[in-house]
């Protein structure tokens, strides 16, 4: 039996403003920080909008420098429609690669790995196929921003 090889649709870019980073200290697993997400844009073939002002990424640093990636936000596309975003990933890389994104430093994308998967929700009948679709996502890190592509699997 043939199985269907899933394909990747782009449907937006986000870009993520964050606030200052707030530090938990030490949990059970790792390194504990939560980063508000006060806002942004979105921007795509699938979907546009804006990121509202609410939300956070709920993270756990690991020791050997693994970030594992936490988040729940919202948009409202360009014609007033409500979107949840809950987005879980993993970000890693060379130690001194990460240090730099940390201290605000430009370094390229493909220098480290960050990579999610989302699940978007809504109750307005034009996005419902939001609700029956997930999505990959390829991000960056920046001091104040984080960029996410997010694709459709199909």
């Amino acid at each position: 039996m043939m199985l269907p090889e899933p394909g990747l649709e782009h449907a937006c870019d986000l870009t993520v403003e964050l606030d200052p980073i707030r530090e938990m200290g030490p949990g059970r697993a790792g390194q504990r920080r939560i980063i508000p997400i006060v806002g942004g844009t979105v921007a795509g073939p699938l979907l546009q909008g804006r990121l509202l002002n609410l939300g956070a990424d709920w993270q756990t640093i690991f020791a050997d420098g693994l970030a594992e990636l936490d988040t729940r936000y919202a948009m409202e596309t360009h014609d007033g429609a409500t979107i949840e975003i809950v987005n879980y990933g993993l970000r890693h890389g060379p130690p001194e690669v990460l240090e730099a994104i940390m201290r605000g430093e430009e370094v390229s994308a493909d220098s480290y790995y960050m990579r999610t998967h989302a699940r978007l929700e809504t109750g307005d009948p034009r996005y419902a196929w939001v609700n029956r679709t997930l999505f990959l996502g390829v991000g960056a890190r920046h001091l104040q921003q984080v960029q996410v592509r997010l694709y459709a699997i199909r």
